[in-house]
């Protein structure tokens, strides 16, 4: 059965003000690769949920370079997995630049290659939000700095996990 539980903002913010110009060794870096923007995101919202979802394919999840879900790491999947996910771990939904608060992630697109950089909001100047990012390390970079041509806003809702059936305790006093 599913439950949700609050998605705790302060620890996704805390963890990129730790992490956003060092690489946390758990991880791997894909700096060299096509960018490591959203496994640095992926990774601060998961400091902020502790839940990932081992769904082959589909899910959301960082065991190592070679065993690792699209979403982890790919612009587009964790786009498509954040706004689309009705199983365990972070979910969310577009929102408006009005609605993101710290913790919320940005995505920001060039009119020639489509959306290309992840960022999560660490803070605010007046309404400029302040973000972290890893492959071009910054933390509390404003966003206005930033040189892009759209950009996309999610809003994390909260982290779903698994819980146990509720008639657990009567299979278990059944058994003699």
């Amino acid at each position: 059965m599913l439950a949700t539980k609050p998605y705790n903002r302060e620890n996704a913010v805390a963890y990129a003000r730790k992490y956003a110009f060092s690489q946390n060794p758990r991880f791997g870096n894909f700096a060299g690769i096509g960018g490591n923007c959203t496994n640095f995101v992926s990774q601060a919202i998961y400091a902020g949920g502790c839940e990932m979802n081992y769904t082959p394919t589909f899910g959301w999840y960082y065991i190592s370079l070679d065993e690792r879900a699209p979403s982890w790491t790919g612009v587009e999947f964790f786009f498509n997995f954040i706004t689309q996910n009705a199983g365990v771990g972070p979910y969310g939904r577009v929102a408006t630049a009005d609605e993101v608060e710290i913790g919320d992630v940005i995505q920001l697109g060039r009119n020639e290659e489509g959306y290309y950089h992840t960022l999560i909001i660490v803070g605010f100047d007046g309404e400029d939000p302040l973000v972290a990012a890893q492959t071009d390390n910054a933390y509390a970079r404003p966003l206005s700095t930033y040189d892009y041509d759209y950009s996309r806003y999610i809003k994390i809702l909260g982290i779903r996990f698994e819980t146990p059936e509720s008639n657990f305790c009567f299979e278990e006093l059944m058994r003699d």
